[in-house]
């Protein structure tokens, strides 16, 4: 329980031992875990009881190697300049939590690999004449969120895996942070490369956004039971499959590219298909939502 010191009519309340323990063992609900957090940043006392109380639990030993690593790492600071000449610096907090927030896939290879995607077939359109660029892009598109998401969430993408999915921000609200930042980095790039593309028989360029958002949110609901890898390689596979399978390899470059184009109408055009793939994605959420638990641990390969 809080205990609570009066000083003058405010109330103040303070960080029992008790209260440290939940909150180092994982079992405080989550608005106090919120609360206790907010109130250890301006109180040192507070700070230094939930810190004692963390040491304590099994993941004492990892956090204090982690930190000696940290600041091993660190270089020797420099000699401190003269007060009336030391420039006054100010470090973006915000920034560097949203940009850890945002995942490895947005940090990483996965962000210059969709520009590539994006210019590439920019190029292929305009500077061969290939007349299927629309619709093998947007066979291709539906996969870079499912891609992104794999690259993001799980312990082969972050090293502290274990110790974000703990804290109250992780679990699934840190493994849908990073599936938002996937797509809307992914959809708007994709989609406006797509407008700028002839059409030559293919879907609109916006076609493929539900299906980007329910496999992305099928990939995250699956991961649940198989593991991030596994789910993007089930999902992305599956799409994949069901698109380019029916397309015959011998095919020259026009036909195989009519022939795409038919295919994905099938998969993409249409009130009913839009609608089955718009039911998809709530299904998706739903399972995530029920799979909520699972998330404060690792999701496996």
């Amino acid at each position: 329980m809080r205990h609570a010191t009066t000083n003058g009519d405010a109330r103040v309340w303070h960080v029992s031992d008790d209260l440290a323990a939940r909150y180092a063992e994982g079992v405080l609900p989550e608005p106090e875990a919120w609360s206790l957090e907010k109130h250890v940043e301006g109180c040192g006392g507070c700070a230094a009881t939930v810190s004692e109380a963390v040491r304590g639990t099994a993941a004492g030993p990892v956090l204090a190697e982690i930190r000696d690593a940290v600041l091993a790492s660190l270089p020797a600071p420099a000699p401190a300049a003269p007060a009336a000449r030391r420039p006054r610096r100010h470090v973006p907090h915000r920034f560097a939590r949203l940009l850890w927030a945002a995942g490895p896939a947005v940090r990483g290879a996965w962000l210059p690999a969709v520009l590539v995607v994006a210019a590439g077939a920019l190029a292929l359109a305009y500077g061969t004449g290939y007349p299927g660029v629309r619709a093998l892009l947007l066979a291709i598109a539906p996969v870079v969120p499912v891609a992104g998401v794999a690259l993001s969430y799980g312990p082969h993408a972050d090293p502290l895996h274990e110790v974000a999915a703990a804290t109250p921000g992780g679990g699934l609200r840190l493994a849908l942070t990073r599936t938002v930042a996937v797509l809307a980095v992914s959809l708007p790039l994709l989609t406006l490369t797509g407008l700028l593309l002839p059409a030559s028989g293919a879907p609109a360029a916006a076609a493929w956004l539900l299906p980007g958002l329910a496999l992305a949110l099928g990939s995250l609901a699956l991961a649940s039971f198989v593991g991030c890898r596994t789910a993007a390689l089930l999902t992305g596979g599956g799409w994949l499959l069901a698109v380019l399978g029916p397309v015959p390899a011998a095919s020259s470059g026009g036909a195989a590219g009519a022939r795409l184009a038919e295919q994905l109408s099938r998969c993409l055009d249409g009130v009913g298909a839009q609608s089955a793939w718009a039911s998809a994605a709530v299904l998706s959420a739903v399972l995530v939502t029920a799979r909520r638990p699972v998330y404060d641990r690792p999701l496996g390969r």
